[in-house]
């Protein structure tokens, strides 16, 4: 993917590397010692796109007013309290939403189309449960097989509702713990988890012509409290280190992400690109006013140096967000990223190119809620 080297601030002139420069150099820098360089990082993105992209602006202003509405809290937490304490009926809606969440995606992007003999097709699904995803992914590949991970209804996770009559197969595991698959096997005899690590699950020769990354931390999951603080990212690390690792040359990847503006997702997305042709694509109607959105990586060149390098910078941290002090963790997060000048002066049009239609789309939601129409 070609590279933009300047960008144009608001009124026209071109924001070149000394003006980046000068952000970095105006951005605040927090006490916060585990993630004092990120933080950071965070907010040269957030200068960097104030001053080139009216969209954000303007959705920076709506949000203002959502965080400045207690009615706005009360929405959000309702929507919440609903997904944790889901019924039958509930979960059935879940999965048709995401049916047609997954149709509107391929529709938009051609995320779930494999390349060549449909019948030799697999699918991995790092996170199955309920299945929609999947159900569009099976109905757009029909012959194709699928492997699907979902966290067990014991732990917490949801009900599967595929219908039993597609070709997939169900394991039936927390993927956090797939310790010899992230290339951990000496587990520390006092470690919390010490039994509940898992032995490889995938062959090293399994490959995938379709992955999809769309877990999110369930708060109904029952899980060791040391975890908490770290889940999130180590379910992130954990889909994309598998998902790259095992995807076919020339594969796709669909993951969800959050807040496009933000660094670690900047980061991201700026990998992929290094080995992948990157597209994003965000819900006109289904959680329009949150910040979620799909990445689709295509054509990914799975043994790529680039590739390569990412997966063991994210089974490293995965590591150390599993069995590292906090110090070793935040230090590492820190000094895995690439540096947010060079990120913004190569990747930072681009960024802007992409992100435009998912501000938008936040932003009409967001204006239409009533939690911002009544102030």
């Amino acid at each position: 993917m070609a590279q933009a080297k300047k960008a144009m601030s608001l009124d026209g002139s071109a924001s070149d590397q000394s003006s980046i420069q000068a952000l970095a150099n105006k951005a605040p820098c927090p006490n916060d010692q585990g993630s004092k360089r990120t933080s950071r990082a965070g907010g040269i993105v957030i200068e960097y796109l104030l001053q080139t992209a009216p969209e954000f602006r303007e959705l920076t202003d709506l949000r203002q007013k959502g965080w400045s509405n207690p009615a706005g809290d009360q929405f959000f937490q309702k929507q919440r309290q609903t997904a944790d304490n889901a019924d039958g009926q509930t979960v059935l809606h879940f999965y048709d939403m995401m049916k047609k969440i997954g149709r509107e995606l391929h529709l938009s992007t051609d995320a779930f189309r494999i390349s060549g003999d449909i019948w030799r097709g697999r699918i991995l699904d790092m996170c199955m449960a309920p299945g929609g995803f999947l159900a569009e992914a099976l109905s757009v590949n029909s012959g194709s097989r699928a492997l699907g991970f979902t966290l067990p209804l014991c732990k917490g996770g949801h009900k599967i509702l595929l219908p039993r009559n597609l070709n997939f197969r169900v394991k039936y595991q927390d993927i956090t713990m797939f310790a010899a698959d992230m290339g951990v096997t000496d587990i520390p005899k006092e470690h919390p988890d010490a039994p509940n690590f898992l032995p490889r699950q995938l062959d090293p020769r399994e490959v995938f012509d379709l992955v999809i990354c769309d877990g999110q931390v369930l708060r109904t999951h029952d899980r060791a409290a040391y975890r908490e603080a770290r889940e999130a990212r180590r379910l992130t690390l954990t889909q994309l280190a598998l998902g790259v690792e095992h995807v076919r040359h020339g594969g796709t990847i669909v993951a969800l992400l959050h807040k496009i503006e933000a660094w670690d997702t900047v980061s991201l997305l700026y990998t992929f690109s290094k080995f992948s042709s990157v597209q994003v694509f965000k819900p006109q109607k289904f959680h329009a006013k949150r910040s979620s959105f799909y990445m689709v990586a295509t054509n990914i060149q799975s043994q790529h140096d680039e590739a390569i390098l990412a997966i063991r910078k994210w089974k490293t941290l995965w590591r150390l967000a599993t069995f590292g002090t906090d110090e070793q963790y935040g230090n590492a997060v820190d000094e895995s990223e690439t540096g947010v000048e060079t990120v913004l002066e190569k990747f930072g049009l681009e960024l802007v190119r992409l992100a435009r239609d998912i501000w938008n789309t936040q932003a009409r939601a967001l204006a239409k809620a009533p939690f911002i129409k009544a102030q």
